[in-house]
């Protein structure tokens, strides 16, 4: 699985942060993606933590493991 990391400047209720959202190339849209963090104080803190949570990913295709996108893993109960 080929995963991209994309970090952008948002200005939410006037108050700007960064957002951060691991994501395939196929669904370049920000309404799904495998992971995401939001109000980032800064570029490098959203970028560290999106390669952070990249590398755990990695980890879980690489042994096999199926990711599940923002949205569906809430309609998943354990």
């Amino acid at each position: 699985m080929d995963l991209r990391v994309r970090v952008v400047r948002c200005a939410c209720a006037g108050k700007h942060h960064w957002y951060a959202d691991i994501d395939d190339p196929g669904d370049p849209q920000p309404d799904d993606p495998y992971w995401f963090v939001h109000g980032c104080q800064t570029q490098s803190e959203a970028l560290e933590l999106a390669c952070a949570q990249l590398g755990t990913l990695t980890s879980v295709g690489r042994s096999g493991g199926s990711l599940t996108r923002v949205q569906e893993a809430r309609l998943v109960f354990v």
